[in-house]
């Protein structure tokens, strides 16, 4: 008997094992969940390179990154951004909380604006930013990278005020491109030609309505939509079937993350640690280290990290600076160390590419003050490139150079232009 226990308890275990290691795999098969137009996106999917963005399978690429890149430059392109972290905040003193939190004056958000924001620890140093829709003079929507419920509703207490997650609940679109505007118009959406940049209206949609903002991530003529997700699959096709005659394509991350350097975008996690996935304090940054500090505005009531950030400007320990470089060759200097005199390291570059717009080879870097700062000469990046099977490091020179590093007017013309 007690073999034959020992035996079942050993074909258990084994058992377990295979039905682990089969989860384990079914795991990596499907990532995570779906977004509400994750049936279109799949249905488009050539490359099957996704990744996980908040809990939801996102593609990297779709058809080529390339040619998805060139979309946005040439065509309109669809991106879906559906898994960005999105809450309602509303209330007869959401104007006063988002003030308290966020680093920019909220009482000059007029009702159907949007503007771009960041908000920061006790500390000043920066926990996300991210764009704040004004709804109406009592509801906004704020749309972020990473998660932070708890700490909105801590900092809620004594507000009369209500702070909901809605990622799931509202499906979003990028529309970005030359052609967005005619796609927009040729899809029956009446009046978007009146929207200037950062501006926010409603429109008729299955009996609903679309948000749809002047907004985006790439430095083009874009558009941001925000639908209810019953509603998803509608709007996706009906933009696709209008702008079918101007060569709308679908795109994944890479391409984004092209245009969004061109034009001299940050991303959270990204070109900067948020403080509350800093492990090392010296990873940690204020709003001007990041070039956020044309947010402040000293002038208003207290926010968030006001008295630290003033104290370090006024101590002058403001300690690195974030900056555009342009550096010699066609090699991106992705992850690159930069040196002062090639010898001293100063900072690292976190984002960098051979811009096709700007036939330049760009990068973004976080750099030590003084350099990048008042000491502005003689950087240089080491770059390590795979000539014929073997990695040559290549000392090249580095100039710091305005951001954006590229500037399309029809981003910002009105009305926008009929490509």
């Amino acid at each position: 008997m007690a073999r034959t226990i020992t035996n079942n308890r050993a074909a258990e275990t084994a058992a377990s094992d295979v039905s682990a290691r089969t989860i384990a795999q079914g795991h990596f098969r499907t990532l995570r969940q779906g977004t509400p137009f994750q049936p279109r996106i799949d249905a488009l999917a050539r490359t099957q390179d996704w990744y996980n963005w908040g809990g939801y399978r996102a593609p990297h690429s779709l058809w080529d990154e390339e040619l998805e890149y060139f979309a946005i430059r040439s065509q309109a392109a669809l991106f879906d951004i559906s898994p960005m972290t999105k809450y309602r905040i509303e209330g007869p003193e959401a104007e006063a909380y988002l003030n308290r939190v966020t680093l920019r004056d909220v009482a000059k958000l007029k009702p159907g604006r949007v503007h771009y924001t960041a908000w920061c620890d006790d500390a000043g140093f920066v926990l996300d930013d991210g764009t704040l829709f004004r709804l109406s003079p009592t509801r906004f929507r704020l749309c972020s990278q990473e998660r932070h419920l708890p700490w909105l509703l801590d900092s809620a207490i004594g507000f009369a005020v209500t702070v909901q997650e809605e990622t799931e609940a509202i499906a979003g679109l990028a529309l970005q491109g030359p052609t967005s505007f005619a796609v927009l118009r040729d899809a029956g959406f009446a009046g978007v030609d009146k929207l200037r940049v950062f501006d926010l209206a409603d429109f008729p949609h299955e009996g609903g309505a679309v948000s749809i903002s002047r907004t985006g991530f790439t430095g083009d003529l874009g558009y941001e939509l925000f639908v209810p997700a019953d509603k998803a699959l509608g709007l996706w096709d009906r933009l696709m079937q209008a702008g079918e005659p101007r060569g709308i394509r679908a795109i994944g991350y890479t391409a984004l993350n092209r245009a969004r350097l061109e034009a001299g975008l940050i991303v959270a996690n990204g070109d900067f640690t948020t403080a509350e996935h800093a492990v090392r304090a010296d990873r940690l940054r204020m709003p001007d280290e990041i070039g956020l500090g044309f947010m402040i505005d000293p002038e208003k009531g207290h926010f968030n990290g006001r008295r630290a950030i003033l104290e370090a400007r006024a101590k002058r320990k403001v300690r690195h600076v974030l900056v555009g470089l342009e550096i010699e060759g066609n090699i991106p200097a992705e992850h690159a160390i930069v040196y002062h005199k090639k010898s001293q390291e100063v900072g690292l570059v976190s984002a960098a590419m051979w811009s096709p717009m700007a036939k330049r080879n760009v990068a973004i870097a976080s750099l030590e003050r003084p350099f990048g700062d008042t000491m502005l000469e003689d950087l240089w990046v080491e770059i390590y490139a795979m000539r014929e099977l073997q990695y040559q490091k290549l000392m090249k020179r580095a100039k710091v150079v305005a951001r954006p590093f590229i500037k399309l007017d029809r981003r910002t013309a009105n009305p926008p232009a009929d490509f």
